[in-house]
């Protein structure tokens, strides 16, 4: 009986989660809250695979570590791409991002604090054009590129915090955590690993921590 609720009530229900209201987003213009309720409603099959994606996320326990609207987010180059700013990955991928999202809820939330999702599944094309590598972890929905909420952290205390999470229980989660410029870092659960804006393990700043 779940799926016979109401636009306003699926919108609410979909939109609002611990920390959604109060990130200091770095989401790609066209990817706002505001953007989604209007992708949302150009097509009933929209709302009804967000439904579908959600309930499966609550069968797990993982529907509130991060609003389910934020995490049908694409890339910030979805414009360039001419690619859709939100989409649904295929249902056979949810269990990917399920795990990953274990870990965010089990480690990296603990560490820094509540999070914003800018990047989940990238298709195929959108992953090419945005020069994703032909197997990046988003194809599949195992990755999520991630910002923390709260304004008073840090570069270096999201480093501290994320890395020595990771080194401690990462392998658990097959968790791969990967950092680009400013506070936005990647984590994904494809194989445990860590790298650094260069994408090598070499420059990943936790070896500087942990």
């Amino acid at each position: 009986m779940r799926n016979f609720i109401s636009g306003a009530a699926i919108a609410a229900s979909l939109a609002f989660a611990p920390g959604a209201a109060q990130a200091q987003s770095e989401a790609a213009p066209g990817q706002s809250r505001a953007d989604y309720y209007a992708w949302l409603a150009r097509a009933p099959e929209h709302r009804n695979e967000v439904i579908s994606f959600r309930d499966r996320l609550a069968d797990e326990g993982v529907e509130s570590v991060v609003p389910v609207w934020q995490l049908v987010r694409t890339s910030h180059s979805w414009r360039q791409c001419a690619a859709t700013p939100f989409e649904v990955a295929p249902a056979r991928n949810w269990d990917h991002i399920v795990t990953t999202l274990r870990f965010v809820r089990d480690q990296v939330v603990p560490s820094i604090g509540a999070v914003e999702a800018l990047s989940g599944y990238r298709n195929e094309g959108l992953n090419a054009c945005s020069n994703g590598a032909p197997a990046s972890a988003h194809r599949m929905f195992f990755a999520l590129d991630l910002v923390p909420i709260a304004a008073d952290v840090t570069r270096d205390s999201l480093i501290r915090g994320v890395c020595t999470a990771h080194a401690k229980q990462g392998q658990a989660y097959e968790a791969g955590l990967g950092f680009y410029s400013g506070v936005r870092f990647h984590v994904d659960s494809r194989g445990y690993r860590k790298w650094g804006p260069d994408g090598s393990g070499a420059t990943s700043p936790c070896t500087r921590i942990v």
